[in-house]
């Protein structure tokens, strides 16, 4: 069984273009964690009809990337075999990607197959961005540098397999990169199976403010992902600066109280 988790927050005008993409796909369900929206998104999506859709809908913001652990707890309750995630604001053209992500698992028996979303080296105004010298700290702390270059299951399509999530706490794929830490430590396989150029996601632009707090963001899940990697107190601190960014925004409180429900029926 294969599921796709698609995280969604005020992706009305884009939403209806990314499940459509997935719609066509030779998956048995799409799984929408649809969180804290003020537009048209719900309105779009009950619209679509689509029989694979399933829709798992809080009230309030859930932050970044804690609909994934949502997500994967109810795929994992379907008996899916297979889990992608997609960000709801990816309307970009990757099927054939993601079916290469799903094969990594199940034909090359990956448990974290990644996208590489930089094939080209970064351009010379990225590489001074900081998050882009910490992942590439993080996957040497790995010892997956030379394997997997860049990527994270922080940037692009990626999926898991049904082994991981047994393996690690479904809470620990709130913080993506910390994910990836615990997946090798446990000696578990990743690397990459797709490429698409970042460009190619179709993601949505936005302000230098958001951009600000992604790049905090990344930042302190990959200090974070370190210290778990060695199994050191988390930390997100890196000499006098503490990096939280939308961590703070986090919802573990109603991801444990989800994570805490009697498992979904099948």
């Amino acid at each position: 069984m294969i599921c796709v988790v698609v995280p969604a927050k005020n992706e009305g005008g884009r939403i209806t273009t990314v499940l459509q993409n997935l719609g066509t796909l030779p998956i048995d369900h799409i799984i929408l964690v649809a969180n804290g929206s003020k537009d048209s998104t719900m309105r779009e999506v009950l619209a679509m009809r689509l029989p694979k859709l399933q829709i798992i809908y809080f009230h309030e913001c859930l932050g970044i990337d804690i609909p994934r652990a949502i997500g994967a707890k109810v795929a994992l309750a379907l008996g899916s075999d297979v889990v992608a995630f997609v960000d709801g604001d990816m309307v970009g053209t990757f099927n054939e990607n993601l079916m290469e992500l799903v094969d990594g698992v199940l034909l090359k028996h990956l448990d974290m197959a990644l996208t590489n979303c930089y094939p080209s080296p970064p351009r010379h105004i990225e590489r001074y961005n900081p998050t882009f010298q910490w992942r590439l700290t993080l996957n040497k702390e790995l010892g997956l540098d030379k394997k997997i270059s860049l990527a994270s299951p922080a940037h692009g399509p990626h999926a898991v397999s049904r082994r991981l999530l047994e393996t690690i706490s479904l809470r620990e794929l709130a913080v993506p990169p910390v994910t990836m830490a615990l997946a090798r430590l446990h000696k578990l396989k990743i690397d990459v199976a797709t490429t698409i150029p970042h460009y190619r996601l179709g993601s949505s632009v936005k302000n230098q403010i958001h951009t600000n707090k992604i790049i905090d963001t990344i930042v302190g899940d990959c200090l974070e992902a370190i210290a778990a990697f060695h199994d050191q107190s988390r930390n997100r601190q890196w000499q006098s600066k503490t990096y939280l960014g939308y961590h703070i925004d986090r919802r573990f409180d109603l991801l444990d109280l989800f994570l805490n429900e009697k498992p979904c029926s099948k």
